[in-house]
């Protein structure tokens, strides 16, 4: 740091040679050591007196204080962004929240101060959460993905739907259609909607769809190892979608909008010649395994049928750029979620839950288009929540 807050100077008193003095020796050098460290650390005081002056005419007239100034005493909204970011933002418990802050800052907060705090918070994000539905609605591209969530003393689903800029979180009893028309996103969409395969997206007709193919990798992988030999057609398959990937990344990085046609004709195929393989060493079963149902099918037949009947979906990212090759950015906005359960184990309300993912989609939309979150939720706390702009950037 250039410019350090205190600057501590240690002078010899004496040669190391000869032992001679060295008040009157001139500076031959200095070495500099900087350490960084947390000053003691306590909270600001700001009283506000609204004073009452008497006219001539006898009547007294009182002084309004600021907006938000309401109680004898209270917290200020960086405080209360601070608590909201220990909860919503780090996943703390709140007795442990509201622990840290008596120790660090000696602010005697409860546990249900820090609800209320929570809860103000989440009751003014009505606006932000119907804008950002919206956008999503009109977005391009839209990611999607569902977790278990354990809420209420149960059971439960979450379905996220993001974009880069943008997150949404609906909370449901359904994993099914009826989770997803709930969150209200993928119903009136009709861009590309990137998912991970489960069938209820495919519904959704007025959506175009694409597959995420890390998932496939990691299917492709399971088979590989299991028999190398007997199932080649999903080593080839693997070497083919990482070496599609590479083409489209590469071609990207050139600032090209789409692959050669001729080079994605070879790819398609290649990977039509691979799946020919695949029923090749994967014929149909003949001898159903229990009395009732279909005849059952191997998991490397399972996935083999997926990207033959839905290699346009599979091979979505070359054809179209605007569509990454993966679902990583709808599996890291579900996974804050998920570290969230893991540290406090479950919500005790639906309520509390809904709260919860408002706050997160408030963080994670504003963190998406580089806002402060202490500054973002310090907003909030004067109920002014940052909304992000009209149109997605």
């Amino acid at each position: 740091m250039k410019r350090p807050d205190e600057v501590f100077r240690y002078v010899p008193s004496c040669c190391e040679g000869c032992g001679g003095d060295l008040s009157d020796g001139g500076l031959a050098d200095e070495e500099i050591r900087q350490v960084f460290d947390l000053p003691p650390v306590r909270l600001a005081v700001c009283e506000h007196r609204a004073q009452r002056q008497r006219c001539a005419c006898g009547h007294v007239t009182s002084a309004v204080f600021p907006a938000g100034v309401s109680a004898p005493t209270q917290y200020g909204p960086r405080m209360r962004a601070l608590a909201v970011y220990l909860i919503a933002v780090q996943h703390l418990p709140y007795k442990r929240a509201a622990g840290l802050l008596a120790d660090w800052l000696g602010a005697p907060l409860s546990p249900g101060t820090l609800v209320a705090f929570v809860k103000d918070g989440a009751d003014d994000l009505g606006a932000f959460l119907d804008r950002v539905h919206q956008q999503i609605v009109d977005s391009p591209v839209v990611h999607f993905d569902e977790t278990g969530v354990r809420a209420g003393g149960r059971g439960r689903w979450l379905h996220s739907s993001s974009t880069k800029t943008l997150t949404f979180y609906a909370l449901h009893d359904r994993r099914g259609t009826e989770g997803i028309d709930h969150a209200g996103v993928l119903p009136r969409f009709q861009g590309i909607a990137v998912h991970d395969g489960w069938p209820q997206y495919r519904a959704y007709t007025s959506a175009t769809h694409a597959l995420c193919n890390a998932h496939h990798l990691r299917e492709l992988l399971a088979i590989i190892e299991g028999d190398p030999e007997g199932q080649s057609w999903a080593g080839k398959i693997d070497m083919l979608l990482r070496a599609l990937h590479a083409t489209v990344e590469e071609a990207k990085a050139a600032e090209e909008q789409s692959l050669d046609p001729w080079t994605l004709a070879g790819y398609r195929a290649a990977y039509e010649q691979i799946i020919a393989l695949g029923h090749q060493q994967n014929p149909p079963p003949t001898k159903r395994t229990g009395k009732r149902g279909p005849i059952g099918r191997s998991a490397s037949a399972n996935l083999l049928r997926r990207l033959d009947e839905q290699r346009e979906h599979v091979l979505r990212f070359a054809h179209d750029f605007r569509v990454p090759f993966d679902n990583n950015l709808a599996e890291r906005d579900i996974r804050m979620i998920k570290i969230q359960q893991k540290v406090s184990g479950c919500w005790r309300t639906t309520a509390g839950a809904n709260r919860f993912l408002a706050l997160r989609a408030y963080i994670s939309t504003s963190r998406k288009q580089d806002r402060d979150t202490i500054d973002t939720l310090a907003r909030l706390a004067k109920h002014q929540p940052w909304l992000p702009a009209t149109a997605e950037p």
